[in-house]
């Protein structure tokens, strides 16, 4: 692409149609954005379009976004691909030139996007391939302009934040060193020339704004450099960071206080990124952190003593509370609290007024419940003051349990008290209540139980029969909303202390409140049932709720679940999707009655959905749900498959014709089911016929999460349609495909999975001709880009060629590619990696393989193999009595995608539509015994050799195969 104005208007007007609200516009535009991407020069057409200041400025924040998704997705791919790099040399140069200067001088809703780049970009490159960055930056700092030093500051946050939770590694240290020898010095001269300009500009309202947001940036980057280690530097200026500290906490400047009560102003953030920075400190460097302990704890004690209850305080609140947490809990500050009327006056001016419930939180309940069941439930990033206020609870009553109990006891008493007065009008007490019951009563918690621990001073069973059940067992399911979701949150969390007893009994109390018109009173319900749903015996591992028990209950449940949707603000509820798809599972066959209503809602419901997806979680429970149905159904009646085909058929088509990427991965996982489903019962129809040569179109193999839900709907494919594939011609698609997954690390063994399928079931005849040309590939890729993982699956293939083709075909196909090549195979391959592969099948596979090269293959009883005879039989014996060998092959520095953290794979399994795994050897049973079967007819047929061979064993695995020849009644003479 060359940057000329013809290309300035085109992108600009493509841009234009991306922001439309219509999906017809919208997706063809983000189409072709993600077409001429990889195009050279667009990321600089991207850059000087959103430098033209004439260009309307929604464009340019698109063309920023489109800039910021092309580096996040190209910059690093071919590092993580092992495949070509697809941004020109001349591009990252490029940008690397111009993007910090254009940051720099762009409005703030483009600075972001373009720090987010640079942030990418330096995760990549930074120091080794983009050293002038530091200079360039720091440079800045000289200018005495705060609109550029901001910039600098919101850079550099954005680059070095990842120290904050990157592992620990040697590159890591080298990286932060050169960082800390660039800019330590800087940032601290910056901070006190800072603090300095704001006492002369102490009168001017709009110097001070901008100077104390640089302020709030200094201490980011403070925070980031800090996180893995305290560097010299800091530590030697301790006094002069912690002087600032304390001067930003304690500070009062009227004119920087906003009259909202929803928006944090720069002094809120400020001060909480003060009490974060303190807190951090307090953590991990204690011992030199200690001299200033007591100075902040009184300035944290004063600012929260004396900070409203506003909904802009809150993070500011937030961080103050888990700063003196932090302090509580460490052993030589407790005598800071231990004097109960300290403790008392914690209680009565901190926590009780933080955990009372606003009007801002009424106002989040009614109007926008997803944000509320967010921060209430899912513990969201967005710290709540409660949140805070109860994990500081809990600090305390570990360290001062009877104290703290006997304190809000006595709190609690007069709540209930004032509620029982007048519960229409004074339920907020109840509700501070409860919440202190359970920041008290727990000690311990996990996700997949809830509460697991629990103070014994708190009667959990006597207040869950008087304050809770009552709450629940009312007539009226929307009286006091905020009570019900409340004592719907008390089951939920307490479900494990409360025992199966009591919890079975709420059950009907719970599914009544699926009738609630509150969104998040019907969520906690739902919520409340999919987690009871899950709950195990701790005796048997079985479910405490059986099918049994949910029968009576199922008819109420459905139609409850199923109302749910057609509440406003509910239409995508995720609770109550994976409540429908928990309440199906749980209820098996005795779901069948149902289908006949089920089904046609959950079509109805995908066929709205697949317009405009927005809700991931929710869309992935309705895949499960349908997953589940069918597999139901199904297993009653395999021929209902066809009726799926027929409902579902014109959806799926038509997600895949408006290329609708969030859905296509669940699509072929469906397909895939269906077609496994018909697999040995019915002939494969047409439409799955004229869908195939779709699937063999590259643009599909680009899409990461498109990969191994496409392999498995190839293969079965491949299993089923074979005959119809090579008469179509399609089979050098199908090996383009192998040949792409074959040349990824991260893929290859997908590209194995298809081969696999192919050598069991494509006709052998027509394979055969490209078989050469697939083990060249294969050893090419072997001798070019070596992994474990790769090396795993290239013995399994090698074995399972030669349990099918015959060990004779492998060792001739090998030596034809070059001469004795077998042999290196064996001495280099088989011999010292054949204990890393691990899997059941796998090892079964290897062992039969391995049986029949012994046994089977006249080579291998001759020069130059008959060396490595007894050594391959040693592997074979090691695989039966070993664990598989778990360490890497040498020079092995490839990672799992799965185990980088942080990274979401585009492809999401569905449970519900798992592949069985398929035994590709079903008539061999007992592997043990295979193996001495086949040596003893060698044996025979070459007496005295074969016992000498086996003599050469080392003795423990001499007497492994005699203790499987007397199981089997074999002897090897």
């Amino acid at each position: 692409m060359e940057i000329n104005e013809n290309n300035f208007e085109r992108l600009a007007s493509y841009l234009q149609q991306t922001l439309s609200p219509d999906p017809e516009v919208r997706r063809p535009a983000e189409r072709f954005i993600e077409s001429i991407e990889v195009s050279q020069n667009y990321p600089l057409l991207c850059l000087h379009l959103i430098d033209r200041g004439q260009v309307e400025i929604t464009i340019r924040v698109a063309a920023a976004i489109a800039f910021k998704n092309f580096v996040k997705r190209n910059w690093g791919w071919h590092l993580e691909n092992d495949g070509p790099d697809k941004v020109a040399e001349s591009d990252r140069n490029g940008i690397k030139s111009l993007i910090v200067p254009l940051m720099l001088k762009s409005p703030s809703s483009i600075q972001k996007q373009l720090s987010d780049a640079v942030s990418i970009i330096g995760k990549y490159d930074f120091p080794l391939k983009w050293p002038q960055l530091m200079d360039e930056m720091i440079e800045k700092f000289g200018t005495g302009d705060f609109n550029i030093i901001n910039g600098v500051l919101q850079t550099a946050h954005s680059l070095f934040k990842r120290y904050r939770y990157e592992f620990k590694s040697q590159e890591l240290w080298e990286e932060i060193k050169f960082v800390l020898d660039k800019l330590a010095k800087p940032l601290t001269d910056l901070l006190q020339a800072t603090l300095g300009l704001a006492e002369a500009h102490a009168a001017n309202e709009e110097a001070l704004r901008i100077i104390y947001g640089s302020l709030v940036l200094v201490c980011k980057v403070f925070y980031s450099l800090n996180s893995q280690d305290l560097p010299e530097f800091f530590e030697d200026n301790m006094e002069t960071w912690m002087k600032a500290f304390h001067v930003m906490l304690t500070v009062d400047i009227p004119c920087l206080k906003t009259g909202e009560d929803e928006d944090a102003g720069v002094l809120e953030h400020l001060r909480s990124q003060v009490c974060e920075n303190l807190c951090l400190y307090a953590q991990k460097y204690d011992e030199e952190f200690s001299p200033y302990m007591p100075q902040f704890v009184t300035a944290v004690w004063e600012l929260l003593v004396n900070t409203g209850i506003q909904t802009k305080y809150d993070t500011l609140v937030s961080n103050a509370l888990n700063f003196l947490s932090t302090v509580a809990d460490r052993s030589h500050y407790r005598h800071l609290f231990e004097d109960p009327n300290v403790l008392a006056s914690i209680c009565e001016k901190v926590i009780i007024p933080n955990m009372d419930f606003r009007v801002s939180d009424e106002e989040l309940f009614e109007d926008n419940p997803e944000e509320y069941i967010r921060r209430d439930i899912e513990g969201s990033d967005v710290e709540t003051r409660r949140r805070a206020a109860c994990d500081l609870v809990k600090t305390l009553s570990q360290n001062f349990e009877s104290k703290i109990i006997e304190i809000f006891g006595q709190y609690l008493q007069v709540l209930l008290a004032k509620y029982a007065e007048n519960p229409a009008n004074n339920w907020k007490t109840k509700d501070t209540a409860i919440y202190l019951v359970t920041s008290m009563a727990s000690k311990g918690a996990t996700q997949k139980h809830g509460v697991t621990q629990t103070s014994e001073l708190v009667p959990l069973p006597q207040f869950t029969q008087q304050q809770i059940i009552p709450e629940l067992e009312r007539a009226d399911v929307n009286e006091l909303p905020v009570l019900k979701a409340d004592a719907l949150k008390f089951i939920m969390a307490f479900r494990t202390i409360l025992g199966p007893q009591i919890i079975v009994a709420t059950l009907p109390l719970v599914a009544k409140h699926l009738a609630a018109g509150n969104v998040v009173v019907h969520s906690y319900a739902a919520c409340t049932i999919d987690k009871i749903l899950t709950m195990k015996n701790p005796g048997d591992n079985k479910p405490i709720v059986t099918k049994e028990i949910l029968t009576p209950l199922s008819a109420e449940l459905i139609t409850g679940l199923f109302a749910a949707f057609t509440v406003q603000g509910s239409n995508e509820n995720e609770y109550i999707m994976k409540c429908i798809m928990r309440t199906l599972n749980t209820l098996q066959e005795a779901s069948l009655p149902f289908m006949i209503v089920v089904l046609p809602r959950l079509t109805e419901i995908l066929t709205v959905v697949a317009r405009n997806p927005s809700k991931p979680h929710f869309n992935h429970y309705l895949f499960e749900t349908l997953s589940l149905s069918v597999k139901l159904v199904c297993k009653a009646d395999p021929n209902a498959v066809s009726s799926f085909e027929e409902a579902l058929f014109p959806v799926f088509q038509g997600i895949l014709q408006a290329d609708v990427l969030e859905f296509m991965p669940y699509v072929f996982q469906m397909l895939s089911l269906f077609l496994e489903i018909r697999e040995g019962k019915s002939s494969i129809p047409d439409t799955y016929l004229s869908l195939f040569p779709c699937l063999l179109a590259p643009a599909l193999w680009e899409r990461p999460g498109n990969v191994t839900p496409l392999i498995r709907l190839l293969c079965a494919f491949v299993r089923q349609a074979s005959p119809q594939i090579s008469a179509d011609g399609k089979l050098n698609g199908v090996l383009g495909v192998f040949q792409k997954m074959i040349a990824s690390k991260s893929n290859d063994h997908e590209g194995f999975y298809l081969l696999q399928n192919l050598l069991l079931h494509y006709p052998a005849e027509e394979l055969n001709q490209s078989m050469r040309q697939i083990f060249s590939l294969l050893f090419q890729r072997l001798s070019s880009s070596k992994t474990t993982k790769f090396v795993r699956s290239f013995i399994v293939y090698m074995c399972l060629y030669a349990a099918r083709a015959g060990a004779q075909a492998l060792v001739q196909m090998i030596d034809t590619i070059q001469a004795s090549m077998f042999g290196m195979v064996v001495e280099r391959i088989f011999i010292p990696d054949i204990n890393k592969v691990s899997g059941e099948l796998e090892q079964k596979i290897v062992s039969v393989g391995i049986t029949k090269l012994l046994c089977e293959a006249p080579e291998m009883l001759a020069d130059p193999y008959v060396k490595f005879w007894p050594q391959l039989l040693q592997t074979v014996v090691q695989i039966f009595e070993l664990p598989p060998d778990e360490t890497n092959i040498d020079g092995d520095t490839f990672i799992e995608i799965e185990d980088v953290p942080g990274y979401q794979a585009a492809y999401s399994q569905l449970n519900f539509a798992q592949a069985k795994p398929i035994d590709p050897l079903p008539e061999i049973s007992n592997i043990r015994q295979f193996l001495v079967q086949h040596l003893g007819k060698l044996a025979q047929s070459n007496p005295g050799k074969i016992g000498a061979l086996v003599a050469s064993l080392p003795a423990a695995h001499q007497e492994a195969l005699q203790k499987y020849c007397a199981q089997s009644g074999v002897q090897i003479a």
